[in-house]
């Protein structure tokens, strides 16, 4: 009835003007307001109706793209406001969910000075934002139907010192942007890069640059101190995005934090935030809620031995429930945790049970993870399949500097594995290319005489495998280091252990096994995931925002290879890689372990990063014109491998297909002036401290621009989801991935030793990672390998018309027809007997590089970008 009224007296009122005399255009947009999401901004909603009764409400006005302004610096004609209809009348239901979106009507005067609109301006009169998702105009004369695509959050007015500008979704390239719409597109960049000064808030749209300095937290206490990682020779490191706030009180070079109650208000661009649906809510709460409030009631449940594991049937009953005794714990659950983030958490099957889902990799047997060949199997088809490496050379070498840490090479000799090269001699199986190795040495060993400080007990590891016959490797031998007593100039004191099956020297190859494991683990997740995939994306994401207008077409195609990367960056320096955080307290390096990723970043090489690259870099594949991809993998069984490079080759055809089609010379790149401007950035500013390599392509050629977009789309998205939806089918059972080691090999003649001859499940269990770390190491890692149910996979975007041109959106549709191509490939191959590395004794097929997924824990499925 309210709105019948209104229009009426509209109706009443244009007829009076002869406003309804005048042709309009008519549109329709799509937008989410703020109180659907915030059910305590009733308030804000009240005084918004108040505002639209009184003729403040949200206008638009269309911006030309054929006729300029001589008044207003030859920018495109701008024409009256228009105001969304309906604002009063259109409530959402209380039964909504989250995010449901309305439609508004708007109406606008047809003007001829206007022509072909190619942007509007919005303005939020109101006292709450709103998500802008788009304008669609029905019928503008002479031109049709016009879509905008925005995907924004537009706050009120008053909190902007411009005004917030959309435009239509074609792309132009810099010198063939519309002459009117030219000075709109700069300004819109000049808006987005800021003035580098202040704290930020939610409401700016500011990307900017930072160092890591605000790991740290010294004004807690001096042990929570942590050195600035970029900027300097020493801890070089990408950069992440400025919030702006003030510096610690007692060290100016490091950045204030904000309270752990205040995590989801660490500043990102408000568009960067996670969308209502994905679980940013829940992954923040919900650790949280597992370091505040559960973690120091756990220690009343263990039972014989205080925060140990007794067998590994205490690990098992993890999965098969376990519950809570009423008391203290369940009442601080009950009180703090809100429910539906409980039954997520804590798997709630009932009143006071804890469960955590079974993970594959123990699922079909209990005891397989045990094998040597599943533990070599991992290396290529499990969670850190990137590290492995073909060995050229026997003994290997180190490459750390004699002068400093004196002799590092292995100590593995021939007596240690020739009897065990099926009849190959050791230069023989060199030759063959069938010798191996998994080497964590010169990684770990600059900083182990200072993690061993800390409560872990480890080891620099070597693995060196044989490939067998059939295609699987065995290990052959592991060597485990330590710095020399003496200093680190005497080199490293290194002991070698071979398999064997039973009695004592079973359990300690076991041991052995597990040390290798505990390096493997803390590389896969501080380099291999943190450092390669989250860290050195954030300033590409950054960059392009900066340089790149959104009707840029390099910004169109790496766009939904951005989303959600620099929030779940914020959280994580809040919440996991800060001092004290969840990574410090569940990874061996503990408090060196950010400071370690920043040496190992003194070696990464943005070429490498190309999958091709990065295993001919390895030895795991050489170049042959003749191959599939121009690669012969020198180890045909190499699930990671195999299933990649279709991915990668993919990839790289679709980019090029969507390249060329607007760089028809290497001319155009070479004089695309924002294109120059984001590549420089890029380098000297978003990758700083590495400015000065050769190897950064010039950005002279459609090559180097199809190369360089390929490696971009290939980190964030098939890299990041072969090392990320592993975590808790592989390491959700700890043992398998042990995280930490507590003390050293036991020594003959020692109660460890004695311990483990009677009693190896206990003594291998007390060696790992501990009871209370378990607990909050698999809570996380479950959280960090679900898919949210609006994730959008490679192949996909959140709009069908994301772009006019044609030609592009064709080349797309193959693109997402040779990914569902690729996924039926896989399915085949993990059905094919012959190739034993994609099933494994644990009997779980390999599935991380399956383009597509459903929601949450599946192990499978390649989202677009680094998301979680």
């Amino acid at each position: 009835m309210l709105n019948s009224i209104i229009e009426m007296f509209h109706s009443i009122i244009g007829a009076i003007t002869g406003e309804n005399d005048r042709k309009k255009i008519r549109g329709t947009v799509v937008l989410m307001k703020k109180n659907v999401l915030d059910f305590t901004d009733f308030r804000s909603s009240i005084i918004d109706r108040v505002y639209e009764l009184v003729g403040k409400g949200v206008s638009l006005q269309l911006v030309s793209a054929v006729h300029d302004d001589p008044t207003n610096g030859l920018r495109g004609k701008v024409g009256k406001p228009a105001y969304l209809k309906g604002w009063i009348t259109t409530i959402t239901p209380s039964t909504a969910t989250a995010g449901e979106e309305s439609a508004f009507k708007v109406t606008f005067d047809h003007d001829a000075e206007i022509g072909q609109p190619g942007a509007f301006i919005i303005r939020n009169n109101h006292r709450s934002e709103f998500y802008l998702r788009t304008l669609t105009l029905a019928d503008v004369p002479g031109h049709g139907r016009i879509h905008f695509v925005c995907n924004s959050w537009v706050y009120p007015a008053y909190k902007y010192d411009t005004d917030r500008v959309f435009f239509t979704n074609q792309a132009h390239l810099p010198s063939e942007t519309p002459g009117p719409l030219r000075g709109y597109r700069e300004s819109e960049l000049v808006n987005l890069r800021g003035d580098g000064t202040g704290e930020l808030k939610e409401w700016d749209r500011v990307y900017d640059y930072a160092y890591y300095n605000d790991l740290g937290n010294p004004d807690r206490h001096g042990k929570y101190a942590r050195p600035v990682l970029g900027g300097s020779v020493e801890y070089p490191y990408p950069r992440r995005g400025r919030t702006g706030r003030p510096p610690s009180e007692t060290d100016p070079n490091t950045e204030s934090r904000l309270p752990l109650l205040m995590s989801l208000n660490i500043y990102v661009p408000r568009d960067e935030r996670f969308g209502h649906i994905k679980m940013s809510d829940f992954l923040a709460y919900a650790l949280k809620a597992l370091v505040q409030f559960l973690l120091p009631e756990f220690e009343a449940l263990c039972d014989s031995t205080p925060n140990e594991f007794d067998s590994f049937q205490d690990v098992f009953d993890l999965y098969e429930g376990f519950k809570v005794p009423d008391g203290p714990l369940l009442d601080k659950i009950k009180d703090n945790v809100p429910l539906e983030m409980l039954k997520e958490l804590v798997r709630t099957d009932g009143e006071g049970f804890f469960k955590f889902p079974t993970p594959q990799v123990i699922k079909e047997d209990k005891s397989a993870w045990r094998t040597d060949k599943e533990f070599a199997r991992e290396m290529l088809a499990g969670l850190n399949p990137v590290v492995i490496r073909r060995l050229k050379e026997f003994p290997q070498e180190s490459k750390l500097d004699p002068k400093v840490y004196g002799n590092q090479n292995s100590s593995i000799t021939k007596e240690h594995i020739e009897n065990h090269l099926d009849g190959l001699t050791i230069n023989k199986a060199l030759e063959k290319k069938r010798l191996f190795i998994l080497d964590h040495h010169d990684t770990l060993m600059p900083y182990l005489r200072r993690i061993n400080t800390t409560s872990t007990k480890t080891y620099a590891s070597r693995t060196v495998l044989f490939l067998k016959d059939d295609g699987t490797l065995k290990p052959l031998a592991i060597e485990l280091s330590l710095p020399h007593p003496d200093g680190d100039k005497f080199g490293a004191v290194s002991k070698v252990y071979t398999p064997a099956e039973h009695g004592v020297e079973g359990s300690i190859w076991q041991l052995a096994k597990a040390y290798a494991a505990v390096n493997d683990s803390g590389y896969h997740q501080l380099l291999s995931h943190w450092l390669n995939t989250h860290a050195v994306i954030e300033p590409f994401v950054i960059a392009t925002n900066r340089q790149l207008s959104v009707l840029h077409p390099i910004n169109k195609l790496l766009d939904p290879h951005f989303r959600d990367t620099m929030n779940i960056n914020a959280l994580a320096r809040q919440i996991l890689i800060n001092a004290g955080g969840v990574v410090e307290s569940t990874v061996y390096p503990s408090k060196y372990a950010m400071e370690m990723s920043s040496v190992v970043y003194k070696n990464w090489v943005f070429t490498e990063q190309a999958l091709p690259a990065d295993l001919i870099n390895r030895g795991m594949a050489e170049k042959d014109s003749d191959a599939p991809h121009g690669l012969r993998l020198v180890l045909d069984d190499y699930p990671y491998a195999v299933d990649g490079l279709e991915i990668w080759s993919a990839i790289e055809t679709w980019v090029e297909d969507y390249c060329s089609f607007y760089y028809k010379t290497d001319e155009m790149v070479e004089t695309d002036s924002e294109l120059q401007s984001w590549w420089k950035e890029l380098r000297e500013e978003g990758h700083g401290d590495k400015k000065d390599e050769p190897w950064w392509p010039k950005m002279h050629t459609v090559k180097e621009l199809i190369d360089t977009c390929t490696i971009i789309i290939w980190v964030a998205s098939a890299l990041h989801a072969a090392v990320n939806f592993g975590q808790y089918p592989y390491a959700g059972f700890l043992p398998n991935r042990p995280t930490i080691s507590r003390r050293f090999m036991p020594e003959e003649g020692t109660p460890e030793y004695e311990e483990l001859k009677s009693n190896p499940e206990k003594a291998f269990l007390k060696t790992i990672t501990a009871q209370l770390q378990t607990l909050l190491g698999i809570s996380l890692i479950e959280i960090l390998s679900r898919h949210s149910s609006d994730e959008v996979y490679l192949g996909q975007r959140d709009t069908p018309e994301w772009t006019l041109d044609a030609t592009p959106l064709r080349a797309f549709e193959i693109f997402g027809r040779k990914l569902a191509d690729i996924e039926e490939n896989i399915i085949k191959r993990n059905g094919d007997e012959r190739f034993k590395n994609r099933v494994g004794p644990v009997k779980m097929p390999y599935t991380l590089l399956y383009p597509t997924s459903e929601g949450g824990l599946t192990g499978k499925g390649i989202p677009n970008s680094v998301s979680i």
